[in-house]
């Protein structure tokens, strides 16, 4: 991941798709650090798709690696809502 703010994936179809950085963070509580990235398509409500994946911070060539726990959801789940209620505050 040479540049922070985006990078590219290699989709199924062998098709390069770009996609933007939302955040990163580590978790104290499972000792893993998260990467939280759009790719920029719109799901059926027209809403911006979302994803998040584990990754290594000081890898530059890391791989992204799947969240495979409930609880390691639940924790990005109230990052990204508390994210949303600050948006929300800010665009009042």
């Amino acid at each position: 991941m040479k540049d922070k703010n985006s990078f590219t994936v290699i989709n199924d179809e062998g098709k390069e798709i770009t996609c933007d950085v939302l955040f990163t963070f580590d978790s104290e509580e499972t000792n893993k650090s998260y990467i939280v990235y759009t790719d920029n398509t719109l799901d059926e409500n027209k809403n911006i798709k979302v994803y998040a994946s584990i990754f290594d911070p000081t890898d530059d060539n890391t791989k992204l690696e799947p969240i495979e726990t409930e609880k390691e959801w639940k924790i990005i789940e109230t990052i990204l809502e508390s994210l949303q209620e600050e948006n929300n505050k800010d665009g009042e």
